[in-house]
């Protein structure tokens, strides 16, 4: 075989119409990592544990992977310089995208589909697309910019609220929490990601229901309120789960894209015309390993801005979560930077989200975020509709440039929720 055919440099592969993957993997330190490396690309191309007949030079030349580099970490050069019994690497490789073509299923079988044949527990920490792929994929519908037109709300970040208790309750219920908690301003308020279809509160009813409590909250206050619908459910179900909520009157969905697939929530944003918000929801089992899955900020970030959501819901640090703060600006940044041809997704911060902790948020990604409010809002003192008023005083005084300590002292809402929930500095 020849050398070209199997490793390739970084520079000379850039331009081709290859995706670059990068993997952490530990092993025994006698353990030969070019072999690992060699063993992987043929294993997920064009090969197997051992030589099968049929593979030529031409099925090598454009079908078969390559070894870009392999990093040691710490970067040791000599082998004397080797402590320890076990070694980290990153590891390179390169597929052609003429392999699976411009979805995420075949891809992901390809970058991460490491069988009994290919033998490597590995990471995925780095992925980078060629244009030629990328420019496949439609991407969200409205981007930031659409959802600010589609709200009327042109510079402060936004506020979504979700209806607690999860579950559990009727439509009419549902329907009576929606008008109070619209009552204080809230820009969005959407389905818990735990309700979904069920027989007690079926998608298509919630609509009306909530529909008819924005109007009311609309006419008492003047600001409209926007229902988002969780549609999440069985493949077969979910374009028809969108289209009834649409037709019932429903102007945004939601959907859970980890638990039903990033190819779901493209074929999602084909099929209707509103926007999208995607949710979290199960995401952890993708990046919480180590030694499996691939990193946060392309498993809540990039993937699902690709797939075609217009907001994304994100873990922080600050609720709970042990989410490293290098992640958490990542993922931001993977939604919402400039990429190719794809409009920016719309940050969702949750979690833990309270008027006390506004200005954090905001000092960290920028005003083009939604803060998703749920505890701090039905759990405030004064009722839901203190509590959105507190959370849209507390974004009104950041934008303003205003302490919160200060615009607590103008508004009874915000100093009691900053009195209950506290002051992040």
């Amino acid at each position: 075989m020849k050398q070209t055919q199997l490793y390739a440099l970084n520079e000379s592969i850039r331009s081709l119409d290859y995706v670059l993957a990068t993997y952490y993997i530990e092993l025994p330190k006698e353990t030969n990592v070019v072999e690992k490396a060699v063993g992987m690309t043929i294993g997920q191309t064009l090969g197997t544990w051992v030589p099968v007949p049929g593979i030529t030079d031409e099925m090598r030349d454009k079908h078969m992977g390559k070894v870009i580099n392999i990093i040691d970490l710490p970067p040791c050069d000599l082998s004397t310089q080797v402590q320890t019994d076990t070694v980290s690497y990153l590891i390179q490789l390169a597929y052609p995208t003429a392999n699976f073509s411009a979805q995420f299923p075949q891809m992901l079988v390809t970058v991460l589909g490491n069988d009994a044949s290919t033998s490597a527990q590995v990471k995925l920490v780095d992925i980078q697309f060629p244009e030629s792929f990328v420019k496949e994929f439609q991407g969200p519908n409205f981007g930031i910019e659409g959802i600010r037109k589609f709200t009327g709300v042109a510079e402060r970040p936004l506020l979504l609220n979700m209806i607690k208790p999860c579950t559990g309750f009727t439509p009419d219920i549902g329907a009576k929490i929606f008008y109070e908690t619209a009552l204080g301003g809230v820009d969005f308020i959407k389905d818990d990601e735990l309700l979904g279809n069920p027989d007690f509160c079926p998608v298509e009813q919630r609509v009306k229901a909530y529909q008819k409590a924005s109007d009311a909250a609309f006419e008492k206050t003047g600001h409209r309120t926007v229902y988002i619908c969780n549609i999440t459910d069985r493949a077969d179900r979910m374009i028809d789960n969108a289209k009834r909520c649409i037709d019932a009157g429903a102007k945004a969905i939601m959907v859970s894209y980890a638990a039903v697939g990033y190819s779901m929530v493209c074929a999602l944003a084909q099929s209707v015309n509103v926007p999208i918000l995607g949710h979290y929801a199960s995401s952890g089992m993708f990046y919480e390993g180590i030694v499996s899955g691939f990193s946060a900020p392309f498993a809540t970030g990039l993937f699902p801005r690709m797939a075609g959501a217009d907001m994304i819901m994100m873990n922080t640090p600050y609720g709970g979560y042990p989410l490293k703060f290098q992640k958490y600006i990542q993922t931001a940044h993977k939604m919402s930077l400039p990429y190719y041809h794809l409009k920016p997704s719309m940050p969702i911060v949750g979690g833990g989200v309270h008027p006390g902790i506004t200005e954090r948020y905001v000092k960290d990604l920028g005003s083009d975020i939604i803060f998703a409010a749920g505890g701090s809002v039905q759990g405030h003192p004064m009722g839901a509709a203190a509590g959105a008023r507190a959370m849209r005083q507390a974004i009104d005084a950041v934008m303003s440039g205003i302490p919160l300590k200060d615009a607590a002292k103008e508004h009874e809402e915000l100093r009691v929720a900053l009195e209950r929930f506290g002051l992040h500095n």
